[in-house]
């Protein structure tokens, strides 16, 4: 064998060492452990899905349980190809029996099948990256009621709700118009939270007698128009003119000593509307989804179907928008006890 045949020979021979060594590493399961994922699936959710700021929060915060959870039980370190339907057993039952929420309870079904969306969709995450790991399929969801209780207000226990405000200082004039904005538009809080002034500038015409039309970004970042009152439009109206700064949030903190500090938070609220109902001498616990609800069973109260519901509220799918169909169920009751014909038994 010559020299130049020889160092050919040589030369395949570590060429072909080199490609097979790199099979066998590609092979490899060499991704981080799970709990390394989490900031690559929220940037991810944000450039790939598109997913707002409050549903990439939600996930965080489930997900970091499920972190939580896999340290707490020495899986700090599994790896997506080595997660198994066992691990999200033992992960549903400490939803359903061991986890409690900051205020000493266990957490309902529906609450637990939100940690359970999220895990879902990091698996789907795993998926698309074509990282080996436990199909999505597999994360069953509990088991809920098939009718959805939800709690709403009528017109009455609301206008009692308004009343509450002391609309001669600021605070109460933002208060006012918060929950006026609320039972107008049947927005979401994070919708009504996101406003700017600037998108209100239609409210300089003063007009006392007009509905205007206000385009905003929901959920999903799907734009749909919601509309604005007379009534509410005249509080607004108030608050903006009360109003001594330059800051671009609609809803501010007056506390705040800068503009970035500003917009007034969720928890703000939700503190301020329960307080309120309180104050008005309503028994039952008021949210601002509790608003929204009670936007939502006024309209079919008064005949609107639940298509155009379904619309105004920003509902991706009717079915969401059928949980108000014990208002409608109720409307054809009482239709059917004012005009069939059929009388009631004593006429017999």
């Amino acid at each position: 064998m010559t020299g130049k045949w020889l160092a050919f020979v040589i030369h395949i021979s570590f060429v072909l060492h080199i490609l097979c060594e790199g099979v066998i590493i590609l092979n490899m399961p060499n991704t981080p452990p799970i709990i390394e994922h989490l900031l690559p699936f929220l940037d991810y959710c944000e450039i790939e899905k598109g997913l707002s700021n409050n549903t990439q929060k939600n996930y965080r915060q489930y997900l970091l349980l499920f972190i939580g959870w896999l340290k707490k039980t020495d899986n700090s370190k599994l790896k997506p190809n080595e997660l198994t339907a066992k691990h999200i057993w033992d992960y549903r039952l400490y939803l359903a029996r061991e986890y409690k929420t900051p205020n000493g309870k266990y957490l309902g079904k529906k609450s637990q099948n939100y940690y359970l969306i999220a895990l879902r969709a990091l698996l789907n995450y795993f998926a698309e990256q074509d990282i080996e790991s436990l199909p999505s399929s597999k994360i069953k969801l509990a088991k809920q009621k098939t009718e959805e209780t939800i709690s709403f207000l009528e017109v009455l226990d609301i206008e009692k709700m308004l009343e509450v405000p002391d609309v001669s200082i600021i605070n109460g004039l933002r208060d006012k118009a918060i929950m006026e904005l609320f039972f107008s538009s049947g927005m979401r809080i994070s919708e009504l939270l996101s406003l700017n002034v600037d998108q209100l500038s239609f409210l300089n015409d003063k007009s006392l007698n007009k509905t205007y039309e206000l385009s905003i970004v929901g959920k999903g970042k799907h734009v749909r128009t919601v509309f604005i009152s007379p009534r509410s439009a005249v509080w607004l109206r108030k608050y903006l003119k009360a109003r001594r700064d330059v800051y671009k949030p609609l809803f501010i903190n007056f506390r705040a000593k800068d503009e970035d500090n500003s917009r007034l938070s969720a928890r703000h609220i939700q503190s301020m509307i329960s307080k309120c109902a309180m104050l008005a001498g309503l028994s039952k616990k008021v949210t601002p989804h509790t608003l929204r609800h009670s936007y939502a069973t006024d309209l079919l109260s008064h005949g609107a179907d639940l298509r155009s519901v379904q619309e105004l509220l920003g509902h991706k799918n009717v079915a969401t928008t059928q949980i108000y169909t014990h208002v409608t169920n109720k409307r054809l009751r009482d239709i059917h006890e004012k005009f069939h014909g059929g009388g009631s038994a004593e006429d017999k």
